[in-house]
């Protein structure tokens, strides 16, 4: 067995690993708003559940993991997440007001969490 190192770099790696914790919180945040939103949740078009990822991702590199724990997603009401959606639309075509955007987001989710 060699001792060399595979051609992948430690960034690499932790990019990967990056990616995986994100889609993994990701998936369990969007399971829970669907329990959470029952059948209002068939009235979302692949596009706006695909934008609702996105953002949702994006929620979780913006948002610290101490914080990212308290937020409950299956707290949100389906016009929560109407407009969360209609957010990441908006950000992902005009991408200049992502702080502000991000914290507005962020705001919401978290009023649902008390």
């Amino acid at each position: 067995m060699s001792n060399q190192r595979p051609d992948v770099s430690d960034e690499e790696i932790g990019m990967r690993a990056f990616k995986i914790r994100r889609a993994k919180a990701v998936e369990r945040a969007l399971d829970r708003m669907r329990r959470g939103l029952r059948d209002s949740w068939s009235t979302f078009s692949q596009r706006d559940l695909n934008d609702l990822s996105w953002m949702i991702g994006e929620m979780w590199a913006y948002v610290p993991r101490s914080d990212w724990e308290d937020l409950h997603f299956g707290k949100l009401t389906t016009g929560d997440v109407v407009e969360i959606v209609a957010l990441a639309h908006t950000l992902r075509a005009e991408p200049h007001n992502t702080v502000e955007t991000m914290d507005t987001v962020v705001d919401m989710v978290r009023a649902r969490s008390v």
